[in-house]
């Protein structure tokens, strides 16, 4: 393993965070700690963890020893000092010969000693920390070290392939326990820099920040040299063959039969590469994913073992269907096993979490993996790339051994793991959301207004300079797409379903406003409009029902009508003529498909500023009614200029009504002759 250790970067920290307010030894921690993170075949998502003893002065002027260690909900790679919070020490220390600390007197202990109370919870870890007398300590799940560890002769193997100064730790669940099994351990071996915990991970320390991160190194690439020297056989793989499905096309019908409820929704997002595909179609794939994660903390995101489904060779979309359902109900099942097998072995009641499954293996296809949101997805699918590499290379040299199964239960049920990934859910998670016409004025407040209730939105506009511009600001999915073109259309979507296993909701916004009298308008210019304004509402939507069809967890249209498809204005019949149009195919598309559950709403908006509505056309219009410009905006009952945020407003009180259908809800400010009833 390559060790970044930059002499002249250590000095930029240390200057940097020197301005800042921060101790070297806070900076060389930082520095540290991003260069473990940064490394994924060392740390993933929020994994490992780091610390350095140093001293701070508290609000009562004195100084005090303490330990910075990494708090809960900070990732490594991109770690700042406010990520490892200052615990008093002393009171840590004092705990040494302490014969039982419960995770919750723990926790509490911790938080009560902390300099800042506002600060992020401490490691769970944060006694283990304390316990070594070294000023940085560094823990990282190793590839490489699970890879030695988790097999049947790890242990053994670890004592070929390192030193005397290493002590090797049988595994001891995370908390008070193994911090003082290690300080059990480093009592008796003081002159030790090194901890390898079987089926867990490593520590290395000193009290120099340099030296400990060399130690890490060095141990992994003592573990990574000695796995190269052991005579491989490639795992045996099942029979290459074709499918008359693509994963676009089944990541729909996974994610619908994932549902429990029509309220609990997920993200499946698909991907493939060599790694995956060689671990995927393993023939005895379903042993050892069966066996357990390649460390435990990452049972809390994957679970204890993967959904595996075999499609027959030359099988329908049809017949994947029904293969998929029967294993996603055997699946619920073992899970459900697997939960009342465990839950009688331990002291305190839990809570049996949902039975879906995060990763779902699909043979000759890919790997579908599951979340409550699109990161949490990808989490899920980061994780078990790791576990393929860990278990596909013991696998080819060895058998795969973990834990027990209730060593990895007691994880997946550990309050201090779930407090990880537990957050109050907001309205809209797990829904897919894909707006059209996204970069206007109306398209972007309704992305912020769906975006900020939990929902997963997907971008969609023509213009390509400003797709390429946005996906440089956003994380979100930014795709260019014609919506006049069905191909393009068909396109996105394809994308969307590989990506997010699906569609909820769509938005469709997009149009062009196009003036002119009726009789004398082009028929070139009166038909474009029609494509803009009425097929290209028509293209998406049957696109997305075609996907809510086969998720079969209903679903909700909404359109972007106009105020001119019942009240039309002077010299503006191009754009009025067309958005009639969609106010009709609103309404069927109520009728046709109600009863799956999908609703068809709209919106009657008027006098928004927009692309659509820009100055040149507020001044237009304002002198075909013989008004002023600010007349014209504020020309509604209320007197007051409607905005796209109330566009947006509107859009999102639709969606959320669960029992409207059919609705068109007018947001003009008040105008009797465009109101429906």
């Amino acid at each position: 393993m390559k060790n970044n250790w930059s002499n002249l970067e250590s000095k930029k920290y240390i200057n940097k965070y020197k301005k800042l307010g921060h101790s070297t030894d806070m900076a060389l921690r930082v520095y540290t700690t991003r260069l473990l993170g940064r490394n994924s075949k060392l740390v993933l998502h929020g994994g490992g963890n780091t610390s350095v003893k140093t001293s701070v002065k508290d609000i009562d002027g004195k100084n005090y020893d303490v330990l910075c260690v990494k708090g809960s909900g900070w990732d490594m790679a991109e770690i700042e000092p406010a990520g490892l919070p200052a615990v008093k020490l002393n009171p840590l220390l004092s705990l040494k010969n302490k014969k039982y600390l419960s995770d919750e007197d723990m926790v509490t202990f911790q938080t009560k000693n902390l300099i800042d109370i506002k600060s992020p919870n401490p490691s769970v870890e944060t006694f283990l920390h304390a316990f070594l007398p070294f000023k940085f300590v560094d823990h990282t799940h190793s590839d490489a070290i699970m890879n030695v560890t988790n097999r049947p002769n790890g242990k053994d193997f670890c004592k070929k392939i390192f030193g005397s100064k290493v002590s090797i730790v049988p595994y001891v669940m995370p908390g008070f326990g193994l911090a003082q099994k290690i300080n059990e351990v480093y009592s008796k071996n003081p002159n030790i820099d090194c901890l390898i915990l079987l089926n867990h991970g490593i520590f290395t320390f000193d009290d120099d920040a340099k030296k400990s991160y060399d130690l890490m190194i060095k141990y992994v690439s003592l573990a990574e040299r000695a796995l190269k020297k052991i005579k491989r056989i490639e795992i045996k793989q099942i029979k290459k063959f074709n499918n008359s499905f693509k994963p676009h096309e089944i990541s729909p019908i996974l994610r619908g039969l994932l549902s429990e409820t029509k309220d609990l929704k997920f993200i499946v997002n698909y991907r493939s590469n060599k790694i995956l595909d060689y671990f995927i179609n393993g023939k005895e794939v379903k042993r050892y994913t069966g066996l357990g994660t390649a460390t435990p903390d990452h049972v809390i995101r994957v679970k204890p073992f993967p959904l595996v489904i075999t499609p027959k060779p030359n099988s329908t979309i049809e017949d994947f269907k029904k293969l998929a359902e029967k294993n996603i109900k055997d699946y619920r099942k073992k899970y459900i096993k697997y939960f009342d097998i465990n839950k009688k072995k331990v002291k305190d009641k839990k809570t049996m979490l949902d039975t879906s499954p995060r990763v779902i293996l699909v043979q000759n296809v890919g790997l579908f993996s599951v979340g409550d949101s699109l990161d949490a997805a990808k989490i899920a699918g980061d994780l078990t790339e790791t576990n393929a590499r860990v278990i596909s290379s013991v696998e080819e040299t060895s058998k795969y051994k973990f834990i027990p199964e209730k060593d990895l239960f007691d994880v997946e049920y550990w309050s201090l793991e779930q407090a990880k990934i537990k957050k109050a859910k907001k309205i809209l998670q797990g829904n897919v959301v894909v707006v059209t016409g996204s970069f206007g004025a109306i398209g972007s407040a309704t992305y912020k207004l769906f975006k900020s209730h939990g929902a997963e939105v997907i971008l969609l506009d023509y213009n390509l300079q400003k797709v390429k511009e946005m996906k440089l600001k956003l994380k979100e999915l930014c795709l260019h797409c014609d919506v006049t073109n069905k191909d393009s259309v068909k396109k996105a979507f394809e994308i969307i379903s590989k990506q997010y296993g699906g569609i909820d909701i769509l938005i469709s916004n997009a149009g062009t406003a196009i003036g002119g009298s009726i009789a004398e308008v082009d028929d070139k210019i009166l038909r474009q409009s029609f494509e803009d304004n009425f097929f290209s509402h028509q293209n998406c939507a049957s696109e997305a029902i075609k996907i809510m069809k086969k998720q079969n967890i209903e679903g909700c249209l909404l359109f972007n009508i106009s105020k001119q498809s019942v009240n039309p204005g002077k010299n503006f019949g191009p754009y009025g003529l067309p958005k009639s149009a969609l106010l009709n195919l609103c309404k069927q598309y109520a009728v046709d498909y109600g009863a799956l559950g999908i609703r068809s709403n709209g919106i009657n908006a008027d006098r928004i500023r927009s692309g659509l509505l820009n100055n040149n056309m507020i001044k237009s219009r304002a002198k075909a009614r013989e008004i002023s410009t600010e007349e014209y905006m504020k020309g509604n009952l209320l007197l007051k200029e409607v905005k796209a945020e109330d566009v947006a407003n509107a859009f999102f009180h639709l969606a959320i009504s669960k029992k409207t259908t059919g609705a068109v809800l007018t947001v003009d400010g008040g105008n009797i002759a465009a109101s429906l009833r």
